[in-house]
């Protein structure tokens, strides 16, 4: 049996969740397990595609990113798949297609594990390095919160009676953050 499984890390990536869903139907995959999380979150559909699959069965994803975090966490996942006899297809890498069947697939997973996981960890820091030079240069704000952006909008829903949970709603916020803004704008309308 051949099991898909495809992930985007926010709702809002729908085009890359739907092209992995069509490549993965593409491969004749029997079942596809799909999410919308951070690969750092608890990935309950990735959980329920371990749990699912079966000796002799192969799991196959797009690319390495949408599986694994880490080297450490991808040969974790690779042996977990071993124990039960599963093997583990990718269908982008590199320009083709691995297949943790041969020994040489395996061994060019890790390396292309090690080598992402590396250029990952060389643009953090190079990212950390820009946000202090601009920091330093007074040029870096950081994003403004979003809650912030829309303070007006807030204001004019509580004003129109609407709700905490339906105004978090309608702007697409936490409920959290929008109680702690109508707390601000309570505490700077007490101290007028």
């Amino acid at each position: 049996m051949i099991i898909g499984y495809a992930r985007t890390s926010t709702a809002e990536q729908e085009a890359g969740l739907q092209a992995q869903i069509r490549d993965l139907s593409a491969t004749n995959c029997t079942k596809i397990f799909s999410e919308q999380v951070s690969s750092v979150a608890e990935r309950e559909q990735l959980k329920s595609a371990l749990d699912f699959v079966r000796e002799g069965d192969s799991l196959v994803v797009t690319k390495l990113d949408r599986l694994a975090r880490s080297t450490t966490h991808l040969l974790s996942l690779v042996e977990q798949l071993e124990k039960k006899g599963v093997a583990l297809r990718i269908l982008d890498f590199g320009g083709g297609e691995v297949d943790t069947k041969s020994p040489s697939g395996k061994m060019l997973l890790t390396v292309f594990a090690a080598m992402a996981e590396f250029e990952r960890s060389i643009m953090l820091v190079r990212q950390r390095e820009g946000i202090a030079a601009a920091k330093q240069a007074g040029k870096y704000k950081g994003r403004a919160p979003t809650v912030r952006r829309k303070e007006k909008e807030i204001r004019a829903l509580k004003a129109a009676g609407v709700g905490a949970s339906e105004i978090a709603r309608q702007l697409g916020i936490g409920r959290a953050s929008v109680y702690r803004m109508l707390c601000q704008i309570e505490d700077r309308g007490a101290a007028s």
